[in-house]
């Protein structure tokens, strides 16, 4: 064989097929070190939020000022990251976005007034608002290539990497500062992106136009017929919107509210208090490890009614259980019943509009787990914490509702299939 002739076939055995199992291996594995920096980096921020509070000198009420920033910043980019995404390629969006996340961590440990940090969180907010949209429409597109519902393994490498983050910032907020710590986790986290990004830059598959051109133009018939279902698409679009919007209320109202309900209406120590919002957490992660075995086997509709269902109770429980113990048992089934709600509605979303279901998926969640906590705090003021956190229980149930009266009948995961049935 000529030295030509090696040279070429070389090449064709290096470039491998988008449905080659090594190469799509390869992309999960880079999209799940993604997930994990995403929720890593959030976790790292959040528990150095009260010394950057006193390093800014703001009050509690200049604080949630500031924070609104953040929301302000991740809106914002959400609104617009489908049309990036189509316009540039949801991997180039998530792996740029991953870098701004990183560096922009900085930022707030360097804010020294009120005013610099909700401007240091707007730019954080954006670059989180961004990737959260990419790295979602690229688990979408992994979905339909592996024709598998993997989406709940991804959103469980988010789950672990906010644990892990949680936990590094507690042991070395003790010695080390704002800016020393988080300059720390923003090059490990450039480092890892720089790690995954050749990886899904080359190798990460696109998924197909969902309808393809034709040199004639349409007739009305057909325009009426695409109108259709693109309206029929878009309500889809919505209820799945509205599950993960029902959801993420919930995880945001018991990350803020659940500790305060141990300690205030049950008198558990802060140690013990503290514990409620872990075994939330620690629920959540390992229900989203099973999350593909259970829609394969239920399919998508039954994991989405069960889960709210299970996301109810737990929630009467943790709520109303008269010993810290039983309290703690019910934060712990929430999570379990919560874990898989928000990753199977935005792979939904994703498989019907593309980046764009992701979007608008991503902004109603977000929507709601920032509507969560404010809420709960007026009910709270009005009638109590325990019957606030009630209401967590019939969003919950809320969402399996919304699920089971949404469902057309055919239930065997079409998910899994890549298909785009209702």
């Amino acid at each position: 064989m000529s030295l030509a002739n090696k040279i070429q076939h070389l090449g064709s055995v290096t470039r491998r097929r988008p449905d080659d199992p090594g190469r799509l291996v390869a992309d999960r594995v880079a999209l799940c070190a993604v997930f994990a920096t995403h929720g890593f980096i959030f976790a790292s921020w959040a528990v150095r939020v009260p010394a950057i509070k006193e390093q800014a000198g703001a009050s509690s009420a200049a604080l949630g000022l500031a924070l609104l920033g953040l929301s302000a910043g991740a809106v914002a980019t959400m609104l617009v990251a489908g049309a990036l995404c189509r316009r540039f390629g949801s991997p180039r969006v998530a792996v740029i976005s991953c870098a701004l996340l990183s560096v922009t961590l900085l930022l707030p440990a360097l804010a020294h007034s009120a005013i610099t940090l909700g401007l240091a969180l707007l730019g954080f907010g954006a670059a989180y608002g961004a990737l959260n949209v990419a790295m979602n429409s690229m688990a979408v597109d992994l979905v339909a290539a592996l024709r598998r519902p993997v989406m709940p393994g991804f959103h469980a490498a988010w789950s672990f990497g906010g644990l892990a983050g949680a936990g590094l910032g507690g042991l070395l907020a003790p010695h080390l500062s704002p800016v020393r710590d988080l300059l720390l986790i923003a090059l490990a986290d450039l480092l890892i992106t720089a790690l995954a990004g050749p990886t899904l830059l080359t190798s990460l598959p696109r998924r197909p136009a969902s309808a393809t051109r034709q040199d004639r133009p349409a007739a009305a018939g057909e325009r009426a017929s695409a109108w259709r279902r693109t309206l029929g698409t878009g309500r889809a679009v919505g209820v799945f919107g509205l599950i993960a919007l029902c959801a993420a209320y919930d995880e945001g109202a018991i990350g803020d509210w659940g500790a305060l309900h141990l300690r205030q209406d049950l008198g558990a120590g802060v140690g013990l208090a503290a514990a409620g919002y872990a075994a939330f957490a620690l629920a959540e992660a390992t229900g989203r490890l099973s999350g593909t075995s259970l829609l394969e086997h239920l399919g998508r509709t039954r994991v989405l009614v069960l889960g709210g269902l299970t996301a109810c109770a737990g929630m009467l429980v943790a709520s109303l259980a008269p010993d810290v113990w039983l309290a703690l048992a019910g934060f712990a089934v929430t999570g379990l019943g919560l874990a898989n709600l928000f990753p199977a509605a935005i792979a939904r979303a994703g498989l019907l509009a593309g980046s764009d279901g992701v979007a608008l998926t991503s902004l109603l969640g977000y929507s709601g787990f920032l509507l969560g906590p404010p809420a709960i705090g007026f009910l709270a003021g009005e009638f109590g914490l325990r019957v606030g956190l009630t209401t967590l229980a019939f969003l919950a149930l809320t969402a399996a509702v919304i699920a089971r009266i949404s469902d057309s009948g055919d239930d065997r995961e079409r998910l899994a299939e890549g298909g785009n049935g209702p």
